[in-house]
């Protein structure tokens, strides 16, 4: 069995293997399965200091087929071994389940899917303060009545924030259906294996597993980075727990041509939700779409939607998606008499778009917004979900009301 520490893609030969080797030492991330999102359309790394991505420099050895060739599982491939000695137990994702007992995770996945099989569903991202139960708490109230779960992402203007499975306990005790997000940037393999058992005890309807951006583009250029692994790593320790496992799928960042080939192995180690990342609208993410049908996929697919009504709202998203949004969505927003509901409207109206798209099976509201801002955001996205779901003061009634307007063809 290989060592942990190696590479951990298929064997694609010596010269080839070393090309790649060298292509994850020179990562700032260290990423075995790289590259990450975070790729300019320069084909710069995301810290400015690196210079190009190395990752585009060793195409010749991408490890992964490419979708028009005969598909080969790549789960042994790129799962990362169980260090040698240890019993088959201590592997995460061999964890039996107590026998007579179904956990609360499972139970709500379960509920997730049950919910998706009938109509378009929303997952919002959930902005509030860091380091503030109250303020968590509070965004919560307001957003989860209107949307199908909340995801727990990265704060835009934070990096020092409670860590995903004291968030997730926080709301789940509440009632809400938590999407935990989980990145490798400041914690290594055994801090993020105690990371999803604690997420999956708190009873999260799903894991989403990101790999993460580099401290030096947060406020805490100070904290080194970790990068034990990277999100095919987690969706690997997720996958089998109970809860659904998601990833993100990023059509428009480069290398284009092997964006798809990374999304299935992120598939083959456990991801069954995929959330296509902004890309430039409902035509490029239909295309997306339907190349991932034709691969084969059965799971969810979620269609990102930015959630913009402000000019601090505006600016989050730019910061993450800047020039992947539709061409004038920002500036229509914002020269708006009132961006706030031109915001709400622009939304709702990309949103029921995209659920037109056959192969989505959801939307993602995505956004978060400047300190002092989130309730506010969180009652745009509230609305926002309101409008595309149908919803009036019965949310329940009406999200099934709206689900026969709403309904994708599959």
């Amino acid at each position: 069995m290989a060592s942990p520490d190696s590479v951990g893609v298929m064997n694609i030969g010596t010269s080839a293997e070393a090309s790649w080797q060298l292509a994850v030492a020179r990562c700032p991330k260290q990423m075995l399965h790289g590259p990450c999102a975070g790729v300019g359309d320069d084909h710069g790394c995301e810290v400015p200091s690196v210079g190009s991505c190395s990752f585009l420099e060793a195409l010749d050895a991408w490890p992964y087929p490419s979708p028009e060739r005969t598909r080969t599982p790549l789960r042994d491939a790129v799962r990362h071994a169980v260090p040698a000695g240890l019993p088959a137990s201590a592997d995460p994702a061999a964890a039996p389940v107590e026998q007579g007992r179904v956990p609360a995770a499972a139970r709500a996945a379960e509920s997730f899917r049950a919910v998706a099989a009938r109509r378009p569903v929303v997952v919002a991202d959930l902005p509030a303060a860091p380091l503030s139960a109250d303020a968590l708490r509070a965004s919560a109230d307001v957003l989860a009545p209107a949307a199908d779960a909340c995801l727990l992402g990265d704060h835009g203007g934070a990096r020092v924030q409670f860590p995903p499975s004291y968030r997730a306990r926080l709301l789940t005790e509440r009632g809400v259906a938590v999407w935990a997000g989980v990145t490798c940037r400041d914690r290594n393999r055994v801090a993020l294996e105690g990371e999803i058992a604690a997420c999956v005890d708190a009873g999260v309807t799903a894991v989403h597993c990101v790999t993460g951006d580099h401290p030096a583009l947060g406020h805490r250029a100070d904290a080194s980075a970790v990068f034990d692994l990277d999100c095919i790593g987690v969706a690997d320790l997720a996958r089998g727990r109970g809860p659904l496992v998601s990833a993100a799928h990023a059509p428009a960042a480069p290398p284009r041509q092997h964006r798809l080939s990374r999304l299935l192995a992120k598939i083959d180690a456990g991801v069954e939700v995929v959330f296509v990342d902004h890309c430039g609208g409902p035509d490029q993410v239909g295309d997306a779409a339907a190349e991932l049908r034709d691969a084969g996929f059965g799971g969810l697919v979620l269609a990102c939607v930015p959630v913009v009504t402000s000019a601090t709202t505006a600016a989050v998203v730019a910061s993450f998606a800047a020039g992947r949004l539709p061409v004038g969505y920002l500036e229509r927003v914002l020269d708006a008499a009132d961006p706030r509901e031109a915001g709400v409207r622009a939304g709702a109206d990309l949103a029921e778009r995209m659920l037109a798209l056959p192969g989505i099976d959801g939307v993602n509201l995505s956004g978060g917004a400047e300190p002092g801002h989130e309730l506010a955001a969180a009652h745009a996205a509230a609305d926002i979900s309101r409008r595309v779901l149908g919803a009036t003061r019965d949310v329940g009634t009406a999200r099934d009301v709206g689900a026969v307007r709403l309904r994708v063809t599959r």
